[in-house]
């Protein structure tokens, strides 16, 4: 098992990697819209999942993989109404149409509007 860490991905807000590489597959932990800093990015929710896909893409990279290599994610909205929006953006990323979840929760950390986790194989 080697755990890996992006410097181009917001760090990790409790005490948890930011993805394990278990033989070939990646587990990525959920990534919040968060910046560098710490900070949440964007209002709304298409603004938010941006966000969200740029920490992936640093973390899926550092790993050796993209998000073509995907085969499972797991998508939590704090609010089903932005299904919509969210698909809008999550749709230019994920082209190669992995498995998916999607679940409206209670809440997410930070209070933002969504998060996301991948698992994909590393070649």
């Amino acid at each position: 098992m080697k755990k890996i860490h992006s410097d181009k991905a917001p760090k990790a807000i409790g005490p948890y990697s930011q993805a394990v590489l278990v033989n070939n597959i990646l587990y990525t932990s959920g990534q919040i819209p968060l910046n560098l800093e710490g900070a949440i990015v964007g209002n709304n929710i298409v603004e938010q999942t941006e966000q969200v896909m740029k920490n992936l893409k640093a973390v899926l990279e550092e790993a050796g993989t993209n998000f073509e290599n995907a085969i499972k994610t797991t998508c939590f909205l704090s609010d089903m109404s932005n299904f919509s929006g969210f698909n809008e953006v999550y749709s230019k990323y994920f082209t190669s149409n992995p498995a998916r979840s999607c679940v409206a929760v209670k809440e997410l950390p930070k209070q933002v509007l969504v998060e996301v986790e991948v698992i994909a194989i590393v070649k």
